[in-house]
């Protein structure tokens, strides 16, 4: 993603839309980019509905300034660096939105705010790096946000999008010298973070999920509908890695004290161990939405999603989210 010299034809379409305050033709030019932008406003503040909101005030800001726009840049170039301004001050303002420190073991920091990224709404090229399954996956989103607000920017703008430094230097107001020293910094904090996983965020992704993952899923799944309780232990590493949110914790477990911790929290009672279950993808990764069938209904009605990293063919981090009230992923309210 670099600027034009001069306008392209988007651009100078989009000039002309803009010097006739031709609303409907702006929008038009702009939305193409919607999806893309609210991926970027994800990566930024891990939480879906936020990135929906930041990606309609870039929209808003972006017609408000229409009139700065001369084309130097290419019109995606202009709302990326519009979409980032808008998320570094949603994030100075909300201070929430920064990991605190946790009190339990091995839990690092809290991201509390997580939600997960339905794969019906990720921009539908694959070619482009905004869905490379390496910056969507949840370990990804969630090493990014330790990184500090300016520095999470840079690194984005830089190792994901791949803008060159004078271009991000440019969109953040800062010294190409300034934009340097951040990803150095930023990208000793999220290998620190990712230490198995590849760092080259720019290679080719791909979004399919392996015949493992598939597998692994649909076990996963199976076990659950038929409390196979013994089952799930055999899916589970004995390093898993488990979060439930929005309870505060991530805790490294064995496969049985993982599945001895559900019993204990209820999740298999009798009366309330009734599930029907289905597969879904989220952050280009596998999940499975428990639905639960309690005595007093009569239907199966979202529970939990977990999702799954897979790992050698058995599931070594479960990230699980309450999906009782969540309707922008686009779950049927009852089975």
């Amino acid at each position: 993603m670099t600027d034009a010299r001069r306008p392209d034809a988007d651009g100078a379409a989009f000039i002309a839309a803009a010097r006739a305050a031709d609303t409907a033709r702006f929008a038009l030019l702009t939305e193409r980019h919607r999806r893309e932008l609210q991926v970027h406003c994800y990566r930024m503040l891990a939480n879906y509905q936020d990135a929906q909101d930041l990606t309609q005030e870039t929209f808003l800001r972006a017609w408000r300034g229409r009139e700065s726009f001369q084309g130097q840049a290419a019109v995606r170039t202009w709302l990326y660096r519009i979409a980032t301004n808008a998320c570094l001050d949603f994030l100075r303002k909300r201070n929430d939105r920064t990991p605190v420190p946790s009190a339990l073991p091995d839990a690092g920091s809290e991201v509390r705010y997580l939600q997960p990224y339905p794969d019906l709404m990720l921009p539908e090229d694959p070619q482009e790096s905004v869905v490379a399954r390496e910056t969507i996956e949840l370990a990804f989103i969630v090493a990014v946000q330790h990184l500090p607000p300016q520095q999470r920017a840079v690194f984005i703008l830089r190792d994901v999008l791949g803008w060159p430094a004078s271009t991000a230097a440019d969109a953040l107001e800062l010294t190409v010298a300034s934009v340097t020293s951040a990803l150095q910094r930023a990208r000793v904090t999220v290998r620190g973070r990712l230490p198995d996983r590849r760092l080259d965020w720019r290679s080719p992704g791909t979004g399919e999920l392996s015949t493992d993952e598939r597998g692994v899923v649909k076990s996963y799944i199976d076990a659950h509908q038929s409390n196979d309780l013994d089952g799930l232990v055999a899916l589970l590493r004995d390093d898993l890695r488990f979060t439930m949110l929005p309870v505060p914790g991530t805790l490294t477990v064995t496969a049985t004290e993982a599945v001895d911790g559900w019993v204990s929290n209820g999740l298999f009672r009798r009366g309330y161990d009734d599930w029907r279950c289905t597969t879904t993808t989220v952050n280009r990764m596998p999940a499975a939405v428990l639905y639960r069938r309690t005595p007093d209904d009569p239907r199966y009605r979202p529970f939990t999603m977990a999702v799954l990293h897979v790992v050698d063919g058995r599931i070594a981090e479960l990230t699980g989210f309450d999906v009782t009230d969540a309707p922008w992923l686009g779950l049927a309210p009852t089975r």
